[in-house]
């Protein structure tokens, strides 16, 4: 069996990356994040992790380590997504900006523990900000800490996540094991274009959840109705006896004749002239495509509409489209529940990461 590399989680969120690592068979040590809701979950899903709700400015990286009972030697991987808010164009570094404290934190900690390897994540126009000078800064900060540092965008769809979501992934490897010739490369796609797999659909992710009907609110823990229908719904299932978190949300029955007038995979484009500018955002009266991975799961802005029923995705609706397993239990109200979803590196693209680092932690 393989050995359980230690992973610690800066900027854990929920656990969508922790829970990525955790499948692939990492051992989660440590999660910090400054939003209590989301530690809450955390804690609940990683019983053994130590959880820390707390400002990362204010932690280091020794305070970790014994916050763990962890030498330095033992952690293999740090992973997260600090924000990187602020960059000068008169050249000021942008780990020396105030605005990004959170981000030198991140890079502060890499270098006092010297993981074996860090992966973070952004989202992908870091990549084009101040026409690549930003990713060339990050890649410059951690090679000055001792890192051989790589970047790409993956998208979430090529990883058997049924969802067109892209994140930027800097992955860096300790000099020491790159000097060796131990090379990094990332997840070769599974799915979708060029490997002749379909990407999973929405509805091949959450039909088997179709059993409740728009107008009525189910409790936080019901059984399975229908069986599941595909190898994703029975993956999602594995390790559970019921659907937790598929509370529908009750919308006025104008706005339910509203999403009504929206065909499978239409928009606010599809409604009469009249009713198309009652909400001031181009994402308005989007209903997801049947035939299709979902558009990026969002936060919880109540935009965003079932394939085939007239109401906005359940939590629970949400999270298979992120792929996190029917056992994640979210904790908090629903809107919460459904920005942590929604701010979550999904599972699976975080186990293809884990995977592609797997044999460089073993010669390393």
């Amino acid at each position: 069996m393989m050995k359980k590399f230690n992973v610690i989680d800066l900027f854990c969120g929920c656990g969508g990356f922790s829970k990525g690592f955790e499948e692939a068979g990492f051992n989660i040590c440590f999660g910090i994040d400054m939003w209590k809701d989301a530690t809450v979950t955390y804690q609940h899903n990683f019983s053994n992790a130590v959880v820390l709700n707390e400002d990362i400015t204010k932690i280091s990286g020794e305070d970790i380590l014994k916050m763990c009972s962890l030498q330095a030697t033992e952690v293999d991987v740090i992973i997260g997504g600090p924000p990187c808010q602020g960059f000068s164009v008169s050249g000021k570094r942008m780990i020396d900006d105030e605005r990004n404290r959170l981000y030198k934190s991140y890079v502060n900690i890499v270098s006092i523990i010297k993981p074996k390897a860090f992966v973070m994540e952004n989202v992908p126009g870091l990549v084009r900000l101040f026409k690549g000078k930003v990713a060339e800064q990050v890649k410059e900060d951690f090679t000055n800490i001792g890192y051989s540092v790589q970047m790409k965008i993956l998208s979430a769809d090529n990883y058997g996540v049924p969802q067109q979501r892209k994140r930027v992934f800097f992955v860096g490897i300790r000099k020491d094991l790159s000097e060796k010739g131990i090379k990094y490369f990332y997840p070769e796609p599974i799915m979708g274009e060029g490997t002749g797999i379909n990407s999973w659909t929405c509805k091949d992710a959450i039909s088997d959840l179709d059993f409740v009907p728009d107008d009525r609110v189910l409790g936080e823990e019901i059984e399975y109705v229908l069986p599941a229908e595909n190898e994703y719904q029975k993956v999602m299932r594995e390790g559970s006896k019921s659907v937790l978190n598929h509370s529908i949300t009750l919308h006025t029955e104008r706005t339910k004749e509203i999403i009504s007038m929206v065909p499978d995979g239409g928009n606010y484009k599809d409604l009469p002239e009249n009713l198309q500018n009652t909400r001031k955002v181009h994402i308005a009266w989007t209903r997801m495509n049947s035939n299709k991975p979902c558009f990026t799961i969002d936060t919880g802005h109540n935009h965003h509409f079932h394939y085939k029923e007239n109401r906005v995705p359940t939590v629970r609706e949400s999270a298979r489209i992120q792929s996190f397993p029917d056992s994640f239990e979210f904790i908090g109200i629903k809107t919460s529940q459904l920005k942590q979803v929604g701010n979550a590196v999904p599972p699976l693209l975080a186990k293809a990461i884990a995977r592609s680092l797997e044999s460089i932690l073993e010669e390393g």
